[in-house]
């Protein structure tokens, strides 16, 4: 429902876009649209944190975006402005600090130059409003000042963290064209999953069930603070919207080292059960978006998903032999409704009850037999086949 027009202090919350080049590229949430020049801003923003972009292009060229939060409406405050102002050179939009001169301009532009939030039917918009905040609803103001490493919660497509930059000797981010914003991100090394100065068994159980890093990762960057491991959850779903909406490179590398650190952990599972399940359910909703991304998070084929599969096998085989405690949530009802998304999506089978070797019938009658290849590693055959040594006769 559209607000009415404005009197001098009451409009809904507001975004003005300023001297916006016409026909370029914007983007705000799940939204994205090819600028007019009438077009000065979006009005009747819900509350909650969006994220808006621009490009000169609609291919893939560099965008330029930034986080912003709508406070809930108050009788005792005026409703959310926020004004921004393109800026030539560097081809982005700049903040514009002095803001209550711009708040008449609103008024002059509600009619004509203001497009509300949701210019679809009711019943499309209100599904629209719901698929953000169910990819946001974990997102805090200090997961967003981590990773954008920025007071104004900017990013670009160029943005990257660290560990993610390909290091070109000689080569300054001047002479690519562009500036390279760093961002910040968990210190998730799937190689190196024991606490310092662990050796022998401590080491290798680690190693086969993270759940030691993941315990490490939540006590360093949330400490005691809200529900365990929402941090986790939150940089999934920034991380997510990024290569959503602006194809950041950095934040799939981190969405995907999320997912492996989460998915190898067994301990973890029955200290943490409300975590894991919100962790599925949020995974599955960010599958059903995988077809939005330009290039896809994963070829979700069934071969080229094969990391992804593989967590997802091995998670599953943790969930069987671990006994439910089916007080509050039941995670095993998560994952199976996690698998029915990728059974109907892309016709994924994680289960392993099927057959692997036997006798197929061909239609001209000859009977020939047939093997699954590449399964060694779950069989624990061949050369993943159980060896014993024996240290005191090497």
């Amino acid at each position: 429902m559209a607000f009415p027009p404005p009197s001098d202090n009451a409009y809904s919350p507001t975004i003005l876009l300023l001297s916006l080049p016409p026909s370029i590229l914007c983007g705000i949430d799940l939204l994205s649209f090819t600028t007019s020049p009438k077009f000065h801003g979006i009005k009747d923003l819900p509350k909650g944190f969006h994220f808006l972009f621009t490009s000169e292009t609609s291919s893939f060229s560099i965008r330029d975006g930034f986080w912003f939060n709508v406070s809930a409406p108050s009788p005792s405050k005026l409703p959310t402005l926020i004004v921004r102002k393109w800026n030539a050179e560097t081809s982005s939009t700049a903040p514009v600090e002095t803001l209550e001169s711009y708040r008449s301009k609103v008024r002059e532009l509600w009619e004509k130059g203001l497009s509300p939030y949701r210019q679809s039917a009711a019943r499309e918009a209100e599904a629209g409003s719901r698929d953000w905040e169910g990819l946001t609803s974990h997102i805090t103001p200090q997961v967003l000042s981590h990773l954008t490493q920025s007071t104004q919660w900017s990013i670009t497509s160029a943005s990257c963290a660290t560990d993610d930059r390909d290091d070109i000797p000689g080569l300054d981010g001047g002479e690519t064209g562009f500036e390279e914003r760093e961002l910040g991100v968990l210190g998730i090394d799937l190689k190196r999953t024991w606490r310092e100065g662990a050796v022998g068994r401590e080491r290798t159980d680690a190693a086969t069930d993270r759940s030691w890093a993941l315990q490490e990762v939540v006590r360093r960057w949330q400490g005691d603070e809200g529900e365990w491991g929402n941090v986790i959850l939150g940089q999934m779903e920034a991380c997510f919207v990024m290569v959503l909406t602006i194809a950041n490179y950095s934040c799939l590398e981190e969405w995907k080292r999320c997912l492996g650190l989460v998915l190898t952990c067994k301990k973890a599972v029955k200290e943490h059960e409300e975590f894991f399940a919100a962790f599925l359910v949020l995974l599955r909703r960010q599958i059903e978006r995988c077809e939005d991304v330009d290039g896809g998070l994963f070829d979700m084929s069934d071969e080229g998903g094969s990391l992804l599969k593989g967590w997802l096998k091995t998670f599953k085989r943790t969930l069987a032999q671990i006994s439910s405690g089916g007080e509050e949530v039941n995670v095993k009802d998560e994952m199976e409704e996690l698998e029915e998304t990728l059974k109907r999506m892309y016709k994924w089978e994680l289960s392993d009850e099927f057959v692997r070797r036997g006798m197929l019938d061909l239609e001209d009658g000859e009977t020939v037999e047939m093997e699954v290849v590449g399964m060694d590693g779950e069989d624990e055959s061949g050369e993943y086949a159980p060896v014993v040594v024996d240290l005191e006769n090497p």
